[in-house]
């Protein structure tokens, strides 16, 4: 009695698996027609259309939209089938509204190689989606029909008694293959998604070979840091201190004789001790502000806009604190943003905008100055690239001749605690 029971509840689990597979699978045919031509069609004519100037403002929300989609099934197929899709995609940065941002935004999703490869998968899902998909829905009502339908016509007709009869087995044969293969149609369609939706051997190369460089770039840049640390000790604070010990010892030695010297030497001491002390307070302010470990990134680019030679509007939305070394990274992103503007765009404002959006902290720091800003070798924002790189962060300079500059930095990173 009791194997009875188990059996009836495997063969219940057996058909509501079979019938959840068919939905499934009428979801993607039907996704993969209705949702899938008009991205692929669209993305093509705004392609073929952009050398004419027309595909500018189509190009992107369609391109993105491919990617919105193509995400959905990797989803799809991590949650039905269990086969993980990992996402090829270069960070897209913010950029410029208007329709120098639409150019720059369109010219990142067509340099991406993951844009191509979610075309060619539209193009491809349009015959092997809707095949994959209908399969099981139609196995089962062909299966359906053989078994039910078939034998009452044979039982009561004698038109097409043959045919009728060779449906009854094939008939069965189709409802068994749709039990059973239901889902493996479905995860065949999800195999079939990940072969084109993952990243290539090509991608994977590059950004292991990107991730090298960027650590090589960390590793030299913070030797480089020891070092100025290690000179700035030298020349500055351990010259005071030196200073600072040889001063009292001679005051030891003509306190008795002459305390007029002595009293001199040790007004030089002080001296020497307030300059060593001040020494010491910017060096670790280089290392890692106060006010960053006090007050936050809030707090600090807030301090830090007050000591701009000019106006800079500050707007902050951070429901919570980054990580210590993303929040350093972006302190000095920012800082050295706007000390450029300072020392060359002759601008007369800038402006300061932080927030969190999407698993990633954006900054975005412009001015109306002259315009001209590159993230030139040697430079202060090449510098700022590197710095961001090794976090995987981008930085995109838009600077046209004229102005205004727009400087946009993004760093992947999660909010470790709500701000109180």
């Amino acid at each position: 009695m009791n194997g009875s029971r188990a059996d009836g509840f495997r063969g219940g689990r057996r058909v509501a698996r079979m019938l959840t597979a068919c939905g499934r699978g009428l979801v993607q045919a039907l996704a993969s027609q209705f949702a899938g031509v008009p991205l692929l069609v669209g993305s093509l004519l705004s392609i073929a259309f952009l050398p004419l100037g027309l595909g500018v403002l189509a190009a992107p929300t369609l391109l993105k939209g491919a990617r919105a989609f193509a995400d959905t099934e990797r989803r799809w197929a991590r949650e039905w089938s269990g086969v993980p899709i990992a996402s090829p995609y270069r960070p897209l940065p913010r950029t410029a509204p208007g329709l120098i941002g639409r150019v720059e935004l369109c010219r990142e999703l067509l340099k991406d190689p993951a844009t191509w490869r979610d075309l060619l998968w539209l193009l491809v899902n349009v015959p092997v989606g809707a095949l994959l998909g209908v399969l099981p829905a139609a196995l089962l009502v062909n299966g359906l029909g053989g078994l039910l339908v078939a034998p009452f016509l044979v039982a009561f007709t004698s038109a097409h008694h043959l045919y009728w009869t060779l449906n009854i087995p094939l008939g069965a044969l189709c409802l068994a293959v749709a039990v059973f293969g239901a889902p493996l149609f479905v995860k065949a369609h999800a195999l079939f998604c990940a072969a084109l939706l993952s990243p290539g051997r090509g991608q994977l190369t590059a950004r292991v070979d990107s991730l090298t460089d960027s650590r090589t770039q960390v590793v030299d840049a913070s030797a480089a840091e020891l070092r100025r640390i290690e000179r700035d000790l030298h020349d500055g604070a351990q010259a005071r201190l030196v200073a600072l010990g040889m001063n009292i010892g001679l005051a030891e030695q003509l306190i008795k004789h002459d305390p007029e010297a002595a009293t001199q030497l040790m007004m030089e001491a002080r001296e020497h001790s307030g300059q060593a002390l001040s020494d010491l307070r910017d060096l670790v302010r280089g290392i890692h502000p106060p006010v960053l470990a006090e007050r936050g990134l809030d707090g600090a680019v807030r301090a830090l806009a007050l000591t701009m030679p000019f106006p800079v509007d500050v707007r902050i939305e951070l429901p919570g604190r980054p990580e210590a070394p993303v929040e350093s990274a972006m302190y000095f992103a920012v800082a050295e943003a706007l000390t450029n503007a300072a020392k060359h765009s002759g601008a007369g404002r800038a402006w300061v905008q932080l927030g969190h959006e999407d698993g990633r902290l954006v900054a975005i720091v412009g001015d109306d100055g002259m315009g001209g800003a590159t993230a030139s070798p040697g430079g202060g924002l090449a510098g700022v690239e590197r710095r961001l790189a090794a976090f995987d962060g981008v930085l995109v300079v838009t600077s046209p001749a004229g102005g205004p500059t727009i400087i946009t930095m993004e760093l992947p990173c999660a909010l470790s605690s709500p701000r109180t």
